[in-house]
């Protein structure tokens, strides 16, 4: 009996410090994140400008084609100067120019979403709207709040196999790299930075499996932002500048340019021809 005792007041010691540590790390986490929110603050508010119209109309004849988004704040272009700077505007712009027809936006993205929300904007679009393409950014806030990464994945792509089922191509914008943003302070960042990544895994997977295209913004845009933030990001230091908005559109629109390859031709809708879900890019 006298040899087990000290094993077991170490083994109580050894449980009673590891409690203690996760007590403290819980606490440093919960200190940071309030630094992080004081840091960003909201100086941009919560409403991003208004983008939605026809763009390039007088340059490109035609019928418009019809692009919809959807997501977070990103996807709404918060950050940005100008309508024509928002992420949507920048993907109406470069499809025109590439397709040689005018693009009409909608976007239905809203500042603050998690992906949960995603159903709620599909649902509240105007009867017999049909987009010729669409692209969702989301994930961001997801990670801030700590939704675990398979729930958002489900959610996404019940909102995709939806979409898809609509004969409706869809590109994702994965979860950007949180680990980019320097109002965070260690370790909460490389926390937030490994949960991004594992969300943008999640979703990848869940996108393909519903049939969408995907874009890997973390790695597309996110060493970009990392050696560039000043550049990159907006004054809150959370949302991206003007410039940022244009990096990320230019990560997005092969994959729509890709989707959209059956609409491209004067006349022709997207559901004309299937969309192929084998050239996504990952």
């Amino acid at each position: 009996m006298r040899t087990r005792r000290p094993v077991t007041l170490t083994a109580a010691s050894v449980v009673a410090l590891a409690g203690a540590g996760a007590v403290g790390l819980r606490t440093l986490i919960s200190r940071q994140a309030a630094i992080a929110r004081r840091r960003i603050g909201k100086p941009l508010g919560e409403q991003a400008l208004d983008a939605d119209r026809v763009w390039r109309r007088k340059k490109h004849p035609g019928e418009p084609v019809e692009l919809l988004v959807l997501g977070d704040s990103i996807a709404a272009g918060l950050g940005a100067g100008h309508r024509r700077d928002t992420l949507g505007a920048r993907l109406a712009k470069g499809m025109a120019r590439e397709a040689g027809r005018p693009v009409r936006l909608r976007t239905a993205a809203v500042v603050g979403s998690e992906t949960s929300a995603l159903a709620g904007q599909v649902a509240a679009l105007p009867e017999g709207y049909r987009p010729d393409a669409a692209v969702i950014v989301v994930g961001g806030n997801d990670v801030t709040h700590r939704i675990p990464a398979s729930r958002s994945a489900e959610q996404l792509e019940q909102v995709v196999r939806e979409l898809r089922g609509r004969g409706i191509p869809v590109v994702v914008g994965t979860c950007p790299d949180l680990g980019t943003l320097r109002a965070i302070p260690q370790p909460l960042r490389a926390l937030a930075a490994r949960s991004s990544r594992q969300l943008a895994s999640a979703q990848a997977a869940a996108v393909h499996r519903a049939g969408g295209r995907v874009v890997a913004l973390a790695r597309a845009v996110g060493p970009v932002f990392a050696e560039r933030p000043d550049e990159m990001f907006s004054v809150d230091r959370f949302h991206p500048s003007a410039l940022g908005y244009r990096r990320t559109a230019d990560a997005l629109l092969p994959a729509l340019l890709a989707a959209l390859e059956p609409v491209r031709r004067p006349g022709a809708r997207a559901g004309d021809v299937p969309d192929r879900a084998s050239e996504q890019n990952s």
